[in-house]
């Protein structure tokens, strides 16, 4: 499993003028595991299931993406970046999300968690070509582990506005006239995943794919009880990568929160969330700045009611950064913007989510009457 910290007085050092006010206190959680299975390098894609995929299509290509691979049964979508697609979507009779796949620095990786977790390396059915094992994590999510082979070339950028600051003034006799159209995707930044089991899906994630805690954050009055959701990222060493790659917090459910994908820059997230409204979808909150990530964003429904993120301007660490901790609130969220919605938060009241704060409270998991009460309490702070 991984390790706790013994000492918290360097790790408190490390965060002073840094990406949050305060690091572990003694005996916390590290945030990383002592001798994980591999170290996966990125998250490659996301697999969805959906019951209409011309539906699909357009929505894909009014929200940014291109189209990678078509076929009567899949449809592969993709960012400007070179590499591998940045979604899936299968046809199906419900729509669902599936699980995501993360990305080998090599094929050794791929034996080597092969033999550690019992299963097999086998083919991947991905444009390019490849290889894959498959596992399930804790919470119940499909995990793929791939390593591909031919990588999708890159496709001409959307580019960024040059502009004038104070006495800074690169941009003269030149207008700036953005066009409203579609955002272009570069790639996929991350996933944001709801589990029941948030202790035992955090170590599994941290032990078998070798990812590390950028930000940690807590209930009010029950950080002796440990953390409720982690900003979590790649271990690359020296080489920074996104904050986070991977989020999850605890909650009733079990499933997909949001992705996010990376686009050029604040006016390509305007723009592009003009086109959007004036396609009839509906923004579930935007735009801002988050806290942890310290990411511009703008979070989108599709018409299946997934949530989908245009973002700029995220932060990026190298391995030598110890995991922040904070106290989790709506209102430290974001360091500017509108309030986080009730469509955002997940507070809206459903037949669904009445069912699945029922069924946590009944089953063998780590919410009780007191999470619930934190979680409610920090949705309203």
């Amino acid at each position: 499993m991984s390790e706790t910290l013994s000492d918290g007085a360097d790790v408190r050092t490390a965060h002073q003028n840094l990406h949050s006010e305060e690091g572990a206190l003694r005996g916390e959680h590290t945030g990383r595991s002592r001798n994980p299975v591999i170290r996966v390098t990125d998250l490659a894609w996301l697999e969805f299931q959906k019951p209409d995929l011309d539906r699909a299509a357009v929505f894909a290509r009014d929200f940014g993406f291109d189209i990678a691979a078509r076929t009567e049964r899949e449809l592969w979508l993709r960012g400007s970046f070179a590499g591998s697609p940045c979604m899936v979507i299968r046809s199906g009779r419900t729509s669902r999300f599936i699980g995501p796949a993360f990305r080998a620095a090599e094929q050794a990786d791929l034996d080597r968690l092969a033999r550690a977790t019992g299963t097999s390396v086998r083919r991947a059915d991905v444009p390019g070509g490849g290889q894959t094992v498959d596992l399930l994590d804790p919470s119940g999510f499909p995990v793929r582990v791939v390593h591909c082979g031919e990588e999708l070339p890159a496709l001409p950028e959307q580019q960024p506005l040059l502009l004038n600051f104070g006495t800074d003034h690169p941009r003269v006799n030149v207008t700036q006239r953005p066009p409203r159209e579609p955002s272009r995707i570069q790639r996929l930044g991350h996933v944001v995943l709801e589990t029941r089991v948030f202790g035992q899906a955090l170590d599994w994630y941290l032990d078998t794919l070798g990812m590390i805690v950028s930000d940690f954050l807590f209930l009010d009055g029950q950080r002796d009880r440990g953390p409720t959701m982690a900003f979590i990222r790649c271990d690359r060493g020296s080489l920074a990568v996104d904050h986070h790659t991977l989020a999850m917090h605890l909650g009733p459910g079990t499933g997909y929160v949001h992705s996010a994908y990376q686009v050029t820059d604040l006016d390509s997230i305007a723009a592009g969330g003009e086109y959007l409204a004036e396609r009839g979808y509906q923004r579930s909150w935007g735009i801002g700045r988050h806290i942890q990530g310290s990411q511009l964003f703008d979070y989108w429904r599709d018409p299946d009611r997934f949530m989908l993120e245009h973002f700029a301007d995220g932060d990026l660490f190298s391995c030598d950064i110890e995991p922040g901790w904070a106290p989790m609130s709506s209102s430290g969220l974001a360091q500017w913007g509108p309030p986080a919605t009730r469509d955002f938060l997940g507070t809206s009241p459903s037949p669904q989510r009445v069912r699945e704060v029922v069924q946590a409270l009944r089953g063998h998991n780590e919410m009780d009457a007191a999470r619930l009460m934190g979680l409610l309490k920090a949705a309203n702070s």
